[in-house]
């Protein structure tokens, strides 16, 4: 990573300092953000590679605030909570975080984290030509180096986390892909007992599908196994 800029939005300032300063050692630029109402202006700017979100938050909640930067922009968005609360972590997801971590965090997790969302949502030079190819099923079509998806030429807006599972959909053609595949090479980490992120992601993924496609294309649940791509 050569200087990726981290907004962190959270109003513990003791927590804050040590990860900034820790995030910083690892080569990151740090900017933090105090309350919402800051928070959701600098987040907006446009000018960070990923946003580190806490849900608590005074003036502007976190939820709040991850529902109107999701309207702006698909920046990859790591939320935390001390709460340990599955509602937040499950309304988080669905209003578009790409990933979740329970307080207190281990900032080496933290950090292999932001990597691995940072990988997946901004194409690097140098990828092998195959990686620009784009995919095609049905009437959708999935632009791999570019990171969009079309509905028979119309795009479809995703989040980071969705577009990863999507193309892992894609790939897997006709073939059902378990949630167990989709954690890993979807949201880049083992899937935990009773944890819900890929279920979350691929029912707004289903949603936004549907929507654009009119019914034409979705996802197919297979119960007891996975998910497969679906198109008319």
């Amino acid at each position: 990573m050569d200087s990726k800029r981290i907004l962190l939005i959270d109003d513990d300032l003791e927590l804050g300092a040590m990860l900034g300063e820790y995030l910083e050692s690892e080569g990151f630029r740090v900017e933090v953000a105090t309350d919402g109402h800051q928070g959701i202006r600098r987040a907006l700017s446009g000018e960070h590679d990923a946003v580190i979100l806490d849900i608590m938050l005074p003036r502007l909640g976190g939820i709040e605030l991850l529902r109107q930067l999701r309207a702006a922009n698909d920046v990859p968005v790591i939320m935390l909570s001390a709460r340990g609360d599955e509602v937040d972590k499950v309304i988080g997801l669905e209003l578009g975080a790409d990933d979740y971590i329970a307080k207190p965090c281990y900032p080496r997790e933290l950090v292999a984290r932001l990597r691995a969302n940072m990988r997946r949502h901004q194409p690097r030079d140098g990828r092998p030509p195959q990686a620009a190819q784009t995919l095609s099923i049905g009437g959708l079509d999935v632009q791999i180096a570019a990171r969009k998806a079309a509905w028979r030429g119309a795009p479809v807006e995703l989040t980071p986390s969705e577009f990863n599972i999507l193309l892992v959909l894609v790939r897997a053609g006709n073939a059902v892909t378990t949630k167990d595949d989709l954690s890993l090479r979807g949201l880049g980490r083992a899937r935990q007992s009773y944890d819900r992120s890929v279920d979350v992601h691929v029912s707004n993924l289903r949603i936004k599908l549907e929507g654009a496609s009119q019914g034409e294309a979705g996802i197919e649940t297979v119960r007891g196994v996975g998910y497969r791509i679906r198109t008319q």
